[in-house]
């Protein structure tokens, strides 16, 4: 019997997928599709359910989940639920075997992402950030974008894995460049939220056809990504999240408290964080980032 250890056979690593949300699921499943053994853990049982229902192992815990791993994959809300599940006894840095490629793809702050590099490495276990873009549907459709930091080493050899889940992959530089590349983003989308939001509002006072005007806007130079993902959002008032406010508002946070701390000013990206934290204090944090268009409503006379 050979003495090698998982990694080291030609056959696709087993993964452990802790974190089976909005993003997660479609992601672990994706991996099951691409011919992954993927054993997961979350605290819903119904999404166990479902990762079973896809082909994958549901496991009792995160030890339990990681302990066989060659990969670890990490897909939570924020930085407090990256620590929770990675230190303690019960966590992944205790209970993943030594030479196991963790890869955390939540949003979370750089400096987050480099302490869990620094501890992991006491463990011997490396680490890549990869937090992705493209929001449920691109999760869905296995075409993220998806901005990583660490090591090229372990870069390259997940590069397989990434290619299951989404099409532009890129190595960013060291560990927390993901994370700082990632707050960027989603600078950019809130900002182009809002524009858009407030476009909409314009051109619906002003008794233009909305459809026909983000037709024509969605094929100029005003097009973007954002409305092309969202103009259903906005001509229907559908506001069922695929990326929450209340996420969006923590990643805002981490933008402006990165940038804050490199000395960059963002005066229209703080002005969009702080109309972010308003919708979400008028009880909107679980709507889709999108219903940014019900707070300019709201400024406009609306009732909403």
């Amino acid at each position: 019997m050979s003495t090698l250890p998982p990694s080291s056979h030609p056959a696709r690593p087993a993964v452990s997928w802790i974190g089976l949300g909005i993003m997660g699921s479609p992601m672990s499943e994706n991996l099951i599709k691409a011919g992954y053994d993927v054993t997961g853990f979350t605290l819903e049982q119904e999404k166990l359910d479902r990762l079973t229902a896809a082909g994958g192992t549901a496991a009792g815990s995160v030890a339990e989940a990681v302990r066989d791993a060659d990969v670890i994959i990490t897909m939570v809300p924020a930085s407090p639920q990256v620590e929770a599940i990675a230190y303690g006894p019960d966590g992944i840095l205790e209970n993943a075997r030594s030479g196991a490629l963790l890869i955390d793809m939540s949003s979370i702050t750089p400096q987050t992402s480099i302490d869990l590099a620094a501890a992991a490495k006491d463990k011997g276990i490396r680490v890549l950030d990869a937090p992705v873009s493209g929001g449920e549907a691109g999760a869905i459709e296995a075409v993220l974008s998806i901005m990583v930091g660490g090591e090229r080493a372990d870069f390259d050899e997940a590069k397989p894995l990434f290619e299951a889940l989404g099409k532009t992959i890129v190595l960013c530089g060291p560990h927390g460049s993901g994370q700082t590349v990632k707050a960027a983003n989603q600078l950019i989308v809130a900002v182009n939220i809002q524009a858009c939001a407030e476009a909409v509002v314009f051109l619906e006072k002003s008794g233009v056809d909305l459809r026909a005007a983000l037709d024509v806007l969605g094929g100029g130079l005003a097009g973007s990504t954002v409305l092309t993902r969202k103009k259903d959002n906005f001509l229907n008032r559908d506001f069922k999240p695929g990326f929450r406010i209340d996420l969006h508002h923590k990643d805002m946070g981490i933008v402006t408290d990165a940038a804050r701390t490199v000395g960059a000013a963002l005066p229209v990206g703080a002005v969009v964080a702080q109309l972010v934290a308003s919708l979400r204090a008028q009880g909107d944090g679980g709507l889709d980032h999108s219903a940014l268009l019900r707070a300019v409503e709201r400024l406009s006379g609306a009732r909403v």
